[in-house]
């Protein structure tokens, strides 16, 4: 499995913590989780280069005669955010026709983080910013990255720790489906908030619970 995702860093630390420590929908499913650097980290190029990559991947896979519907097959998925991208909602539709997985949120990651600790229904006006400052300022949130750090400044908070997420799955995931059910418009970009990286852990990482 391959992903492309915005972030540098939090995605990619998000998904090694989830694998460590989750339960898996099916034991003895062998999931290798490759992150590939995208050429551009906005949504249209990102998807571009996924679909181009998959092309390759899937050309081996049918050579090595695999079918869609074999544990191998090589799945593609792509992590994103609005963060006042443009074209968002181009981007996901090239995603669904080319059969790429995607995690959306809106505005970013970190509403997905947020949810391990509260539930939240106000709009972020599309600004990552609140949703960044919220989580760092949840109870003991800080010292995730050490017993004696008051305070989680921008370059920390784009790290994840353990035990900011664990034990809080099942919860984000609620909060999270009932967040996404009160929106009908159909551009994403309207989406405020919004988070569906469940999909992701579960679909692509083989993780029912953590």
């Amino acid at each position: 499995m391959y992903v492309f995702a915005e972030g540098e860093v939090t995605e990619e630390e998000y998904a090694e913590i989830v694998r460590a420590h989750g339960t898996r929908g099916t034991p003895g499913l062998d999931v290798i989780c490759e992150f590939r650097t995208p050429r551009d980290r906005k949504p249209i190029p990102m998807v571009e280069d996924a679909v181009a990559f998959a092309h390759g991947v899937r050309r081996e896979a049918r050579k090595a005669k695999l079918t869609e519907d074999d544990d191998r097959w090589p799945q593609v998925w792509c992590l994103f955010d609005r963060d006042e991208h443009k074209f968002v909602r181009e981007a996901v539709a090239l995603a669904e026709r080319e059969q790429i997985g995607v995690a959306y949120s809106h505005p970013c990651f970190e509403l997905w983080r947020l949810l391990h600790y509260q539930n939240y229904t106000s709009t972020f006006a599309g600004v990552c910013n609140g949703a960044r400052d919220k989580l760092r300022g949840q109870n003991g949130f800080p010292q995730t990255y050490g017993p004696t750090i008051a305070k989680a400044d921008d370059n920390l908070v784009k790290h994840v720790r353990a035990g900011q997420v664990l034990g809080g799955y099942q919860q984000a995931k609620s909060y999270a489906k009932r967040i996404n059910a009160q929106h009908q418009h159909p551009d994403p970009c309207r989406w405020d908030p919004y988070t569906n990286v469940w999909t992701f852990v579960e679909s692509a990482l083989d993780i029912t619970d953590y």
